[in-house]
């Protein structure tokens, strides 16, 4: 992610860039691809007085940089996050500050979501009643050119099926509504050599009264990233790879194909073109400039981690949670 947060911000004309990674050969490659120079110590970094810091370690370090960030009063960008405790601690600290500090939302520049937005908007099914989601994609071929054991999707607090969840629920939420109850079940039902969970299966009742059905998994193969919508007056069918929305109410289907963009070199199956990282990127340092309102503030964040943690007490429980 930070290679591809470095092409991101070379594509919107930034240039000024300074790399960290305590590896010495994810620095030299990133010399060697993108021209910047790079440090293997943060401080070397901050030395430069850095007006904003983009954090895109494994999800457990986070809030190490982001409470640094926080503590020198430096513009901040994370990827998704799973800690519902750190999040809220950096809420608070950023009520204190005049700096800005935002989560990474990807799906939300997805030209599929961005028509479903719409469709939403029109009613062009009517009052929604249903939603089924799923979204599954085999581990090993998340980052085909290396070992899936060797990097945090297959640690336990970090595990790939875990970090899609908060991942799909910015959309889901934006699209509907903040969630009211949850009912999980979480299991692992592959193989696979990690000591993870590979299947989320969540009952979600929205406020607005939509109820939805999201399925997360990372044993599939050929991946899967698709939604089903049932509203009052008919039904619309997505599938987030393939950029095709189809919508029937009742006789024939219209087909909807959207333009796509490009995926970046290497990666496959549910992974995202590049445009939408650079759209969140741009809108992100719009928001720095003070020329934008960033959609995915943290304490978003913190009520979809609060979500997450509800799904995991509801395993446990084995009984549907009410969040508060």
């Amino acid at each position: 992610m930070g290679k591809r947060r470095i092409r991101n911000l070379l594509k919107l004309g930034y240039t000024d860039i300074i790399g960290f990674d305590p590896h010495k050969d994810r620095r030299d490659e990133t010399t060697k691809k993108y021209l910047i120079p790079t440090v293997s110590n943060i401080n070397d970094g901050l030395e430069k007085n850095p007006t904003v810091m983009i954090i895109s370690t494994p999800p457990d370090l986070h809030a190490t940089y982001a409470n640094l960030a926080l503590e020198k009063n430096i513009n901040f960008f994370t990827e998704v996050n799973l800690s519902s405790k750190e999040i809220k601690n950096i809420v608070k600290k950023l009520n204190n500050k005049s700096i800005v500090g935002v989560p990474s939302c990807t799906m939300l520049f997805h030209p599929v979501m961005k028509k479903l937005k719409n469709l939403m908007r029109q009613k062009s099914i009517g009052k929604i009643l249903t939603v089924y989601h799923h979204f599954g994609q085999y581990l090993p071929d998340w980052h085909p050119w290396e070992d899936y054991r060797n990097f945090y999707v297959s640690k336990r607090e970090t595990g790939a099926a875990r970090e899609v969840v908060p991942f799909e629920l910015v959309w889901l939420t934006s699209l509907f509504s903040d969630v009211k109850s949850v009912y999980g079940s979480i299991d692992k039902v592959s193989k696979l050599n990690a000591d993870i969970d590979d299947l989320y299966q969540i009952i979600l009742e929205f406020k607005n009264g939509v109820r939805c059905v999201l399925i997360i998994d990372v044993v599939s193969r050929p991946p899967f990233s698709e939604t089903k919508i049932i509203g009052e007056k008919g039904v619309i069918l997505c599938d987030y790879n393939k950029g095709v929305i189809r919508l029937s109410k009742g006789k024939e289907w219209k087909t909807l194909k959207l333009k796509m963009g490009i995926r970046a070199k290497g990666y496959k199956g549910n992974t995202s073109a590049e445009s939408l990282y650079e759209e969140e990127m741009n809108i992100f340092l719009d928001t720095v400039k003070g020329r934008k309102k960033y959609p995915h503030p943290f304490h978003n964040e913190l009520k979809i981690l609060q979500t997450l943690d509800a799904i995991e007490i509801s395993n446990k429980k084995g009984k549907k949670i009410i969040i508060k």
